[in-house]
């Protein structure tokens, strides 16, 4: 770990150190650069914005920071902590995004400051800059959650929180001078902030960023712009590798060489073994290595990362469990040659300092339990109770590794059994080729839990939706033994998603219930259906 207290000793440091070198590149179209900034320029900014707000604020006041993709937010960010306050991470604001999250973290945090690119600095004001008196268990940033579960809360986090945690990052990744990031995630997510921004500032490597709509609308600029400028460290959640692997055509794949990506993570949702298996083998011919997939886990209450995959594995790891018994909260190896069993994927062990415990008996399922330096006070509203953080995740430990297999709120129970939402969506996902994504999850009618599918389609002018709809239903009986109360198909990226592109259950669950869906398509099964009542 590196001697710094706070993030603002550690940027100062290499502002000191290698003031020319460059730190951040952003390509705002994902293919072409259009600002560079160096360790010292950073600072530099970071200096005049954080006297614009001494010079209006008191130290601890909350900044929200509602910046689209760029360099400007990190400066923005750094100008926060540079002048003792708390810093509050938010989407820009935009026509067709919902203004409800915005309110929700202004009734929550109560900011002193909206602070956003149209704000007027004098860039030398920097030179009157002084340090401010800033402890290590100070809070540096409100890091709001994905709301994937949830209304969003703000997660405490320190200067020492952020500090043991990347230096976790940089153990479990090998990361040094040497190492070349990318991300295209969002800078206000805890993913694309603090494993695409703050880790390469911290382990000494340049880094670029690019919007996260270069990618959605094109997915083969995050792994040209990999191959182009010889990236060593980038990652995304499961449904990225799955969207590259389904929409890069062949042809495409001879302009790319990937022999430089030996940290490819994989985490901020469940992961796939079809998604991990799938990629390997597309990409293969590109010079990817298999061993660079590198599963991982972590929330925002642990600041990020809580485990990761071993570097020393040549593919990830994954344990083929007996669907029934899982069913039941058992962890019990499925028989060789088992067509239903589920395949759940390892995290690996808990990264360095870190420790997770299971609360449930061996050889079940239960929550996930963390503890360490890196483990947050709680949200801005609340604490959280002494001893191990529960994640709200459900999982088991095998072999000294992490095996996640769901969120405890998200669990769906039928008829006693327990039936993993993400195990329902990946059967719907893969039983017809109109299909783009899936959310299952249950609703309550006559004190019964009732099974719903939600489906994102393509809409085409020939499409014969009830054989979409016939095709889920029976995939959905014949893999999961449980019927479907309700199907309904919606147009493709119409459902709610997180910042980090998961779609959000809940408030799926919420439009279905509000009757706020656009829809194409519905079939409703009674539960007194011979058919579907087994």
């Amino acid at each position: 770990m590196r001697p710094e207290r706070t993030l603002v000793e550690l940027l100062r440091e290499r502002a000191r150190e290698t003031p020319a070198q460059i730190a951040l590149t952003f390509l705002a179209d994902g293919e072409h650069e259009t600002l560079s900034w160096s360790y010292g320029e950073l600072d530099r900014q970071a200096r005049a914005i954080a006297v614009h707000l001494r010079s209006r604020l008191e130290p601890a006041d909350r900044v929200v920071l509602p910046y689209p993709p760029g360099l400007e937010f990190v400066a923005a960010f750094f100008g926060c902590l540079y002048a003792g306050m708390i810093a509050v991470p938010m989407p820009a604001a935009h026509p067709r995004r919902s203004a409800e999250r915005m309110a929700a973290v202004a009734a929550d945090c109560r900011p002193a400051l909206v602070l956003g690119p149209q704000t007027d600095i004098e860039a030398d004001g920097a030179d009157a800059w002084e340090p401010p008196a800033l402890a290590a268990d100070g809070i540096a940033f409100l890091q709001y959650t994905s709301g994937s579960t949830a209304r969003p809360k703000g997660v405490k986090v320190t200067h020492a929180n952020l500090l043991a945690n990347l230096a976790m990052i940089q153990a479990a990744e090998a990361n040094d001078a040497s190492s070349r990031g990318l991300s295209w995630l969002p800078a206000y997510h805890d993913m694309g902030l603090i494993e695409g921004i703050l880790q390469p500032l911290y382990a000494g490597y340049p880094a670029w960023l690019m919007p996260p709509t270069a990618f959605l609308q094109r997915p083969l600029r995050w792994l040209e712009a990999i191959s182009r400028l010889r990236i060593s460290v980038s990652g995304a959640p499961d449904f990225a590798y799955a969207l590259c692997a389904r929409r890069i055509a062949d042809e495409e794949l001879a302009r790319l060489d990937l022999r430089s990506w030996r940290v490819a993570y994989n985490g901020s949702e469940p992961v796939s073994a079809r998604t991990l298996a799938a990629f390997a083998r597309r990409f293969a011919p590109c010079g990817f290595h298999e061993a660079a997939l590198r599963p991982v886990y972590g929330l925002a209450e642990a600041t990020l990362l809580v485990s990761a995959s071993r570097a020393a594995h040549a593919s990830p790891r994954a344990l083929a469990l007996d669907a029934a018994a899982l069913a039941k909260g058992r962890v019990e190896i499925a028989a060789t040659g088992d067509a239903a069993a589920v395949s759940i994927v390892s995290c690996g062990p808990p990264v360095q300092g870190t420790e997770i415990s299971i609360r449930a008996p061996d050889g079940q399922v239960g929550e996930i339990q963390v503890s360490g330096p890196a483990v947050t006070r709680g949200y801005w509203s609340q604490g959280h109770a002494p001893g191990p953080l529960g994640t709200g995740d459900l999982g088991f430990l095998h072999q000294g590794e992490l095996y996640v297999t769901g969120r405890l709120k998200d669990l769906v129970i039928l008829r006693g059994r327990k039936l993993y939402p993400q195990d329902i969506e990946r059967s719907v996902e893969e039983c017809h080729g109109a299909i783009e994504g899936a959310v299952a999850f249950a609703v309550q009618e006559e004190h019964v839990d009732r099974l719903i599918v939600l489906a994102e389609v393509e809409r085409g002018a020939d499409d014969d939706w009830d054989g979409v709809l016939h095709a889920i239903a029976d995939a959905v009986f014949r893999r999961h033994e449980c019927a479907i109360a309700a199907t309904v198909l919606v147009r493709r990226r119409t459902l709610p998603r997180t910042s980090s592109g998961k779609l959000m259950r809940f408030r799926c669950r919420e439009q279905f219930l509000g009757a706020t869906l656009q829809e194409i398509a519905r079939a409703d099964q009674r539960l007194q259906d011979d058919r579907w009542a087994a």
